[in-house]
């Protein structure tokens, strides 16, 4: 097929609204044929058998005058390869002709004759990996076993080759590889520098253990001449190993560097001993040991005054707390420090619904760091505290908040309360215009939904949009997706063609990689995710790889975008099963559905940190609970996993929920995600005048967002799968 024809062939399927989009003839999801190479394939892979491997070599024998059989061999020297089994690896790629994939045969050809110690392999073998057009996804790799090549032999050309390649070369092998070369080179010095940073930067694993007896046996060869690593080095080692929940061993770490650093290096080990301390759940020693440094460099001084802060966070001292944030503002007004202790301690206050305490520390961030990354949300919670106390000053605030942070997340909050401030001042016709620029550009965001909501009042309704406040918002730019192309270039549509022979192979790994790899280097990421997405076997797998490389597509229009693609990211698996129990249940099916694909993007395997399961996300000591209601008899854990009884017992757990809260989805969907106790606390914070200012009012970003997004999710379902006289338009 020319690339004309491909062109042409791939546009003509992305407007089908009953295809997926850029999916192949066949349906992707298809139960494959017993005699179907991908199928042999998977199985071969999976689970490795003489038999399975003879039935893939009957399958390219049966089509070795077509493209057929070199795939066939392809995927043969790509699992011999996997298996370790080099000698059959080599026999198979040296029969797959496969232009196309050419970089493909070449580097696992090239590979596997590395790794059986070919003393012959030269960088020609190479060759059609580095000359691939479009660029190869197995280039790197390629660089690495053509210095593997030459390490023994020619170790000062191997070193050549990764140096010159290496911000672009994977870690840790290329560290671990450029130690060994120059160990073949004689350069040990140079050796343990890399291994050093192997060492420090990797704390577990097979990597960090080969660094380790690497290192070990360059001290005792070296002895004396054994060049110790930096402190910076070891200082990231330490803070890996408290990131890690390992505290006792990062305070080792610390107290040793503290020992025999210098300098800023030896004040910032002192420092963090008592960091690891209060990691260590340690909150009152670490105070102690912290207050007790003294002569310290301002950097250090800046994060020791942090830290107590945190100790007093703990300990639930406020005054300890705002006295760390005052020394931080005198001594350090421009530390990142400080910053860190204004945005900590409003939270605290935040989460003890204390304005007093949180108004002034969010006021003194975005004023005083007006550049940082979170400016917007600082300035976003001291406009909404305004809004709800009725200050004079809110309209105001909630107009600034959109002209100088038109671009974050609150954008679509400050122009729907400005609306609700307007509508309260009876001046429907600004109220008006608010909501219409809300919908247009925010169109399936949780705001909208309310939007549209009070444009259906009648008093809004008949007004005449405000031409003043139409202008005022018209003048403040939105961020807005470019649509869906239409049509893809030629470099996407070579990375999908290449992707769809990998998966006729059955390396659907590989060809989901083809495509990743095009994402990130010149293709169309939403179209490349889209082929991956009509490729998987699972719907889940679709909305993962959608919302990795598209994560705009809720600033995109409906119209923006053909209907497979938002099927694809709002998809209803289990339909009949989940209306059915959400009937039973007097639940709407798609909130039920938002729940879902938020708790678990419709997997019904999955399994959270909290050790919830399924599609619902349930604990198992709640299922067991709703289990023995519902009659289920010799309930286990794993039970969760079905999908059908997750979404019995799950659709149950949220209607107990439900009644408990009054009917209140919002108050609901808060409990569910963060617990009832907290949910009731945050109800009885204020006297709420509609849900919108008790969502907006949770102070944790994590369940705040949940509710609006499952909220948003049941509408977009709702638009989707309801029945065309209830849904919005879409093509």
């Amino acid at each position: 097929m020319t690339m004309r024809s491909c062109l042409g062939k791939i546009t003509l399927v992305l407007w089908c609204s009953g295809v997926g989009l850029l999916a192949c003839p066949t349906p992707a999801r298809a139960a494959p044929a017993p005699a179907d190479l991908p199928a042999l394939v998977r199985a071969w892979r999976a689970a490795p058998t003489p038999a399975r491997r003879a039935a893939i070599e009957r399958y390219s024998a049966a089509h070795r005058h077509d493209s057929k059989g070199a795939l066939a061999q392809l995927a043969l020297g790509a699992g011999e390869f996997e298996q370790k089994d080099y000698t059959a690896a080599i026999a198979a790629l040296r029969k797959a002709r496969v232009p196309k994939l050419a970089d493909y045969v070449a580097y696992y050809l090239g590979a596997a004759r590395v790794e059986s110690n070919d003393a012959t392999v030269t960088a020609h073998d190479f060759a059609a990996v580095h000359a691939a057009d479009p660029r190869s996804p197995l280039e790197a790799k390629a660089w690495l076993e053509e210095a593997r090549a030459y390490q023994k032999a020619r170790p000062s050309e191997a070193i050549t080759i990764l140096m010159a390649h290496y911000p672009r070369l994977p870690q840790p092998d290329t560290g671990l590889l450029l130690a060994d070369c120059y160990r073949a080179a004689g350069d040990l010095p140079r050796a343990a520098r890399y291994d050093q940073q192997v060492y420090n930067r990797y704390i577990s694993g097979d990597a960090a253990k080969r660094a380790a007896a690497a290192l070990a046996a360059l001290k005792e060869t070296m002895g004396e001449a054994y060049p110790p690593p930096s402190a910076a080095d070891r200082l990231e080692r330490a803070g890996r190993l408290l990131a890690a929940g390992d505290s006792a061993r990062a305070r080792l770490e610390y107290e040793d560097i503290a020992r025999q650093a210098q300098g800023l290096d030896r004040d910032l080990a002192r420092v963090r001993v008592g960091e690891a301390d209060l990691a260590g759940g340690q909150a009152s020693a670490a105070a102690r040991y912290l207050n007790s440094l003294e002569g310290l460099q301002p950097e250090a001084d800046a994060e020791r005054l942090y830290y107590l802060g945190l100790c007093a966070r703990r300990a639930s001292d406020d005054n300890a707390l705002m006295d760390s944030v005052r020394r931080l503002g005198s001594q350090y007004p421009q530390s990142p420090w400080r910053l860190k202790a204004l945005a900590g301690a409003a939270s605290h206050f935040l989460a003890a619904n204390q304005p007093a305490g949180y108004v002034p520390l969010y006021q003194a961030a975005f004023q005083d760091f007006p550049n940082d990354a979170s400016a917007g949300l600082y300035h976003w919670r001291i406009a909404f505290h305004a809004y709800l106390e009725g200050a004079p000053d809110a309209a105001e605030l909630l107009r600034d908040q959109l002209t100088r942070y038109p671009h974050e997340s609150p954008a679509s909050a400050a122009l729907y309360f400005l609306g609700r401030l307007e509508e309260r001042r009876s001046d429907f016709a600004a109220a008006r215009a608010c909501y219409l620029r809300l919908i247009g550009a925010f169109e399936n965001h949780y705001y909208s939904i309310l939007a549209r909501e009070r444009l259906a009042r009648p008093e809004v309704a008949r007004a005449v949009p405000d031409p003043a406040t139409r202008d005022f918002l018209a003048a403040i730019s939105l961020n807005r997706p470019e649509p869906l192309p239409t049509q893809p270039t030629a470099a996407t549509a070579e990375r999908i063609a290449r992707s769809r022979l990998l998966r006729a192979a059955g390396l659907s790994d590989l060809a989901d990689g083809e495509l990743r790899f095009g994402a990130r280097n010149g293709g169309q990421p939403v179209l490349l995710a889209m082929e991956i997405a009509g490729a998987s076997d699972q719907a889940h797998q679709g909305v993962h790889i959608l919302k990795l490389l598209a994560p705009d597509y809720l600033d995109m229009r409906f119209a923006d975008a053909p209907r497979k693609f938002w099927e694809m990211l709002f998809p209803l698996p289990y339909r009949s099963q989940l209306t059915l129990y959400a009937r039973q249940h007097r639940l709407d099916p798609f909130l039920l559905a938002g729940l879902i694909r938020q708790e678990s993007e419709f997997d019904p395997r999955a399994l959270s940190h909290a050790h919830a399961y399924g599609l619902t996300q349930v604990l198992p000591s709640t299922g067991r609970l709703y289990a023995r209601k519902a009659g289920v008899r010799r309930f286990s854990s794993r039970m969760l996993f079905q999908p059908a009884m997750n979404l019995r017992i799950g659709s149950s757990i949220f209607r107990g929920m439900l009644d408990q809260s009054g009917g209140n989805v919002e108050q609901t969907l808060a409990a569910y995600n963060a617990g009832p106790n907290r949910a009731a606390a945050w109800v009885s914070w204020k006297q709420y005048r509609e849900p919108a200012e008790f969502v907006e009012s949770i102070p944790y970003n994590e369940t705040r967002n949940y509710v609006q997004a499952v909220l948003r999710n049941a509408d977009i379902y709702r638009r989707l799968y309801a029945p065309r006289s209830h849904g919005a338009g879409h093509n």
